[in-house]
């Protein structure tokens, strides 16, 4: 089945979550939402090069316009419609009753850790684990395509094994390990946040035994294949659709080049890796910050 390329579309940083992981830092401050008309206005801009729809933020969920901007998109025949979403809203069946009926396929939510106090403390949210496992439980009734998502920080890195048995037990058939990006409140709080990639590879691996042993496909994003030896098959680069990212200020820009131009980095010991080529290596910030000793290059054969 060939990867068709999608828009990410930003609505707006709203977010009901304050996680000290965040990407976007404080720019719920700068733009909260953005006018119903101007996002379709953007939608329409790109619907020529894209295919697929990926609404995200902030908390799509929390723009108070949401299904009408997914009518809007269906619409325009944006296919699949995929909300990213924290997947508080979704504990409330009226809400993803309406995304579906509006035309959402697809469902991107959030866990975080296998229990309250591991999640919650990560969203520095109360109540948000509660919320976002029901949310998932939702959405995976709903019978629409549910591909949750887990940040791997330095207070969960224990917890991977049993966060990825709670999901194959809410009926994720798909769930993905994002290792953080040290970028926004991230970056403020690096020496709290950023576990190192060593201390990561026997918990995904548990991880993977798990997800397999209940028929549930789990993949990782931004862990670079010399910590994935042995268990190469868990990395999505290849598979994550060409993006074209319309962001808070309009401005569209090729994520998928600067992912791999930009965002993403490599160093000395990647020189002689016989995987150079399919590797993106990883996020430019934690090498800064470490340093390039704890890669060693996969030999060939």
């Amino acid at each position: 089945m060939p990867i068709l390329p999608r828009a990410d579309l930003k609505v707006g940083f709203a977010c009901n979550n304050r996680c000290v992981f965040c990407a976007q830092g404080d720019k719920r401050t700068e733009c909260a939402s953005i006018p119903l008309t101007e996002l379709v206005d953007r939608l329409k801009s790109v619907r020529d090069r894209t295919q697929g729809l990926v609404l995200t933020g902030g908390e799509p969920t929390a723009y108070k316009h949401i299904v009408a901007l997914v009518e809007a998109a269906t619409h325009l025949g944006f296919h699949p419609i995929q909300v990213q979403t924290n997947g508080r809203m979704l504990s409330y069946e009226a809400a993803i009753t309406a995304l579906r009926r509006a035309g959402a396929t697809e469902f991107s939510p959030s866990l975080h850790g296998s229990t309250a106090e591991i999640h919650d403390g990560l969203t520095r949210a109360p109540g948000s684990w509660e919320q976002s496992v029901s949310g998932i439980r939702n959405a995976v009734r709903s019978g629409a395509v549910v591909v949750t998502n887990s940040v791997i920080a330095r207070s969960n890195v224990h917890d991977l094994p049993a966060l990825t048995a709670l999901l194959a037990s809410l009926g994720v058939r798909q769930a993905q390990l994002a290792f953080v990006h040290p970028v926004g409140t991230a970056e403020l709080l690096f020496d709290e946040v950023v576990p190192r990639l060593a201390d990561v590879v026997e918990p995904v691996r548990k991880a993977r035994d798990l997800a397999r042993a209940a028929g549930m496909r789990l993949v990782t994003e931004a862990i670079p294949y010399c910590f994935l030896r042995g268990m190469e098959e868990l990395a999505i680069e290849d598979e994550i659709p060409h993006t074209t990212v319309v962001d808070l200020d309009g401005q569209i820009a090729d994520y998928s080049a600067w992912r791999e131009a930009e965002g993403k980095s490599h160093g000395p010991p990647c020189e002689s890796c016989a995987v150079r080529a399919r590797c993106e290596g990883p996020w430019r910030e934690y090498p800064a910050k470490f340093g390039w000793d704890e890669f060693v290059p996969v030999e060939a054969g």
